[in-house]
């Protein structure tokens, strides 16, 4: 019994709880505990190979029946800049040099890979329930063939106007994705993250932008939280820093530190470790250089030179050179199995729901 039922009945699910699909700390683990528990578990592919994905894939498929998302990034490559990248090198060579390393190093190349070709292939194999995008959505052609599948397609919008095109574009469903959330920003008409509405500001207007089904995410982190979404018009809501508490959830312990101690004030807009703007916990990298630096290269190859320094720090308990994603309401984690947190934000919902004499209807 919840407020708006559609996006339960679009997606075959039983409870409005997606799980983020955070790439780095999800793997298959958390993508079967939410979806077994009733949520909408997400698997992230943004990191992976597609031998990868495919391999976990292959495991949620033996071990749950039930909805998955699989999500992907849709940025373009950039061109290689030289200038760019060497100037970047040059200001963190102290770091290197602090850390017994040499700033003329060649630097590893950044992971991420948007979707292709061979991930659409991969989509057309395990056919999950739903396929979710980050940065808009693939080119026609390759969403055309993603939408044969049978999945449902999501995408994140960050302003109405997003929402709007995603929706002229043959989206399911919107994910309203406010400023208070973790990790990157689907920002995709603009580059101005300066103007970015929160989530309780973002709702209602994409809620009435749209004519689809709404997922709110970004600082919802509790009942408190899915009440509200609810009561702007979103149909579930979409956690993702709450499920970084959980034990199935892969966290350095430099970043499992710091949520643990993360305050509503201990995060930043950065593009210093990708180079696209992102939340997370602001460490020693980000108050020297500034969480935003106009040195760091394109989306993501910024990350490469980043990577020596994290490398040489981590094993040592630090968390001076790394992402520490986060959205701002990680004082509200609880330390729970993925499953179990799922099952509770929902029955607690449905006690404040009806605490407030709010009553869901059929």
């Amino acid at each position: 019994m919840w407020p708006d039922r559609r996006i339960l009945d679009l997606l075959g699910l039983e409870l409005p709880i997606f799980q983020a699909p955070m790439a780095g700390p999800v793997d298959s683990e958390m993508v079967i505990a939410v979806s077994e528990a009733g949520g909408l578990g997400g698997l992230p592919c943004a990191l992976m190979t597609p031998e990868k994905a495919r391999t976990e894939l292959g495991i949620i498929r033996q071990r749950t029946s039930k909805p998955i998302n699989v999500n992907f990034f849709c940025h373009k490559q950039p061109e290689d800049d030289l200038a760019r990248e060497a100037a970047w090198k040059q200001r963190l060579a102290p770091y290197y040099l602090e850390l017994g390393l040499d700033p003329t190093a060649p630097a590893p190349r950044s992971a991420r890979a948007p979707f292709d070709e061979t991930f659409c292939d991969i989509v057309e194999e395990f056919r999950p329930e739903v396929a979710s995008f980050h940065f808009g959505l693939p080119d026609a052609a390759l969403l055309d063939r993603v939408k044969a599948t049978g999945a449902k397609v999501l995408s994140s919008a960050t302003t109405a106007d997003e929402a709007v095109w995603l929706e002229a574009r043959g989206c399911d469903a919107i994910i309203a994705q406010g400023a208070e959330a973790g990790g990157h920003r689907g920002i995709f008409l603009t580059d101005d993250v300066a103007n970015q509405p929160g989530t309780f500001a973002l709702v209602p207007q994409v809620v009435d932008a749209v004519k689809l089904p709404v997922i709110a995410t970004g600082g919802i982190s509790d009942a408190r939280g899915i009440v509200a979404a609810f009561a702007l018009g979103a149909s579930a809501v979409q956690v993702g820093t709450a499920y970084l508490f959980c034990p199935e959830a892969k966290v350095a312990a430099p970043h499992k530190a710091a949520l643990k101690a993360a305050k509503d004030d201990h995060t930043a807009l950065t593009n210093l470790f990708t180079g696209r703007p992102a939340r997370g916990i602001v460490n020693r990298i980000m108050r020297e250089v500034g969480p935003l630096s106009e040195d760091a290269p394109a989306f993501p190859l910024a990350g490469g030179a980043l990577a020596p320094l994290r490398a040489a720090s981590e094993p040592k308990g630090s968390g001076d050179f790394m992402s520490l994603w986060s959205g701002q309401a990680a004082r509200l984690g609880r330390d729970m199995p993925a499953a179990d947190l799922t099952r509770a934000l929902a029955a607690e919902t449905q006690a404040l729901l009806s605490r407030f004499g709010r009553q869901p209807m059929a």
